[in-house]
């Protein structure tokens, strides 16, 4: 059964992270710092090193790997939403090494940025809040 509900723009935020920053710390602290607790996330740039995930559906756990080299970010999209009661950042990133081969997953901490920019669409009208899903065993929208 789909879920869906309807939001409304709210603003965006435009910036930039600095060389040695936390990719996905700096992404939530921004969230957190300008109270957005639903929107979307778009950004490009390289890091020096990148820690992802994949998430193993058949024992529900998160296997994390790291690439200890110079990647290129092709594309990083995610979304933002409440878990706790604090701003949580899920993205998804694709990375492309010096051969343009191509890696992709859930961005972990641990992704040390080169250069990065991004754009933050903040959505208002609508609450986002991560609950535990008994079926997949991840923590999803609530949708209620």
């Amino acid at each position: 059964m789909r879920r869906v509900r309807e939001a409304t723009f709210a603003g965006t935020l435009v910036g930039r992270l600095v060389r040695g920053d936390d990719l996905l710390e700096e992404l939530t602290g921004i969230c957190g710092e300008n109270a957005v607790g639903a929107g979307r996330i778009e950004g490009l740039g390289a890091v020096e090193r990148a820690r992802l995930a994949f998430f193993d559906q058949a024992v529900r756990e998160y296997r994390f790997f790291e690439l200890d080299e110079p990647l290129e970010i092709t594309k990083l999209v995610g979304n933002v939403s409440l878990r706790d009661a604090v701003p949580f950042v899920h993205a998804h990133v694709t990375l492309a090494d010096a051969s343009g081969r191509a890696y992709g997953g859930h961005l972990a901490p641990g992704t040390v940025v080169f250069a990065f920019e991004f754009v933050i669409e903040r959505f208002g009208g609508i609450e986002l809040i991560r609950e535990h899903d008994e079926t997949t065993g991840l923590a999803l929208w609530a949708m209620e």
